[in-house]
């Protein structure tokens, strides 16, 4: 067998290996028992028993919710952060075939509940016959169901937990809708909206001038802080891992509310802290 031929069957030995251990152990496996352990609680960091002389300085949002106790963005994930105090907590919807907005992430419906196709393509009533397959401890909540923006902020009620609501479509004919749900339960004074899409956070600012908006960005460009204060009540939510001190000062130099994600160790709350952030996403931080 020539050398060639063998790093050929190598190569395609390590792909099938890669694949069946994915198979097995990771998201996509059909396995219970092997996706129990997989899917077992995290441990939350204290900010106040890690960083306590600032820990009272710093407004957290918990990224789908409390996503290490609970399967990222389902209501027990929410009802954590308000228990736990967060300032605020995010989800991401989409809509389903039928029009009504629901909270996922992920492009495909298996990677939740190993079931084929996007929410695009799936009505409610079908979409809410799945139970979850994956997530931290998802066989502690056996009826659990994907919910909709409205079981979502009706988490939120009376509380002092703000909802973060990210866009993860680009239909714009619906747009108003997500701002009729807010003021329908009386939160639009509370609500925060986010997306990476500027012109719907445009189109959002046209129906109404006073809601809070967050304009999603990865690194942190003059242009990006000329389109926050051209919205008005609009700031900047930039990820952490591609932004340095000058890009970091120059947002907050121009008086633009600044939120940076995702972080989750204590050392790197002090350092944003020491430059001016007091307001941080996180996976494992409360």
């Amino acid at each position: 067998m020539s050398k060639k031929k063998k790093i050929t069957i190598g190569i395609i030995a390590a792909v099938l290996c890669a694949i069946l251990l994915w198979f097995l152990f990771g998201t996509f496996s059909p396995f219970e028992g092997i996706r129990k352990a997989y899917y077992k609680k995290g441990e939350l960091i204290s900010l106040a028993d890690t960083v306590p002389d600032i820990a009272d300085e710093i407004h957290l949002t918990a990224h789908r919710g409390v996503n290490l106790l609970a399967p990222e963005n389902t209501v027990p994930a929410y009802e954590k952060a308000v228990k736990l105090g967060y300032y605020s907590a995010e989800c991401d919807i989409k809509q389903t075939k039928d029009g009504t907005w629901v909270l996922y992430h992920d492009p495909i419906l298996y990677t939740r509940f190993q079931k084929f196709g996007a929410v695009g393509n799936k009505d409610l009533k079908t979409i809410k016959s799945y139970p979850y397959k994956t997530g931290a401890a998802f066989w502690e909540y056996p009826n659990l169901r994907i919910p909709t923006l409205d079981e979502f902020l009706d988490v939120f009620q009376d509380t002092e937990t703000r909802p973060q609501i990210e866009i993860k479509t680009s239909n714009y004919d619906s747009l108003l809708s997500v701002l009729d749900a807010v003021k329908a339960k009386g939160l639009e004074k509370r609500a925060i909206i986010i997306s990476f899409d500027l012109d719907q956070l445009k189109e959002i600012r046209k129906a109404d001038k006073d809601i809070e908006l967050w304009y999603l960005v990865y690194k942190i460009k003059q242009k990006d802080i000329d389109e926050a204060k051209n919205l008005g009540n609009c700031w900047l939510s930039a990820d952490y891992g591609m932004n340095n001190e000058k890009s970091i000062r120059m947002c907050l130099e121009q008086d633009v509310g600044l939120s940076l994600w995702t972080v989750d160790k204590p050392e790197d709350v002090q350092k944003l802290y020491n430059l001016g952030v007091r307001y941080i996403e996180t996976d494992k931080l409360y």
